[in-house]
């Protein structure tokens, strides 16, 4: 059984060129940054999450994967849950000051945003 294709985004983003010199790239490489190199940034949220609090890291360079491997680490630090996406870590709860004194260890420079 096949999977059900629901929009264009199903597809990949590419349907159709009318271009004939016009050759499609699969691959994106993302590099990544080295730590010492990224300038992260950490908010705290409580809008738009039912009252409940989340801290949000912002600012990651680089691929997928290795975002998902700093959230998977951080998600373990603090034991709760989170996710990563589109160059956001979210970690469920108020852990700022935690996750920012990993990551600097860590040698990434982070910087406190909002209250």
């Amino acid at each position: 059984m096949s999977k059900k294709i629901n929009s264009l985004d199903d597809l990949g983003g590419f349907v159709f060129s009318t271009n004939k010199d016009f050759e499609f790239d699969t691959e994106e490489n993302i590099e990544t940054l080295s730590p010492n190199q990224q300038r992260l940034e950490a908010h705290l949220d409580k809008k738009n999450r039912g009252g409940k609090i989340a801290t949000i890291i912002k600012g990651f360079i680089g691929s997928e994967e290795d975002l998902k491997d700093l959230a998977k680490k951080l998600k373990t630090l603090c034991g709760v849950g989170g996710s990563a996406k589109d160059g956001e870590i979210i970690i469920q709860g108020n852990f700022r000051d935690k996750i920012m004194d990993y990551l600097s260890k860590e040698n990434y420079k982070v910087k406190r945003v909002g209250s």
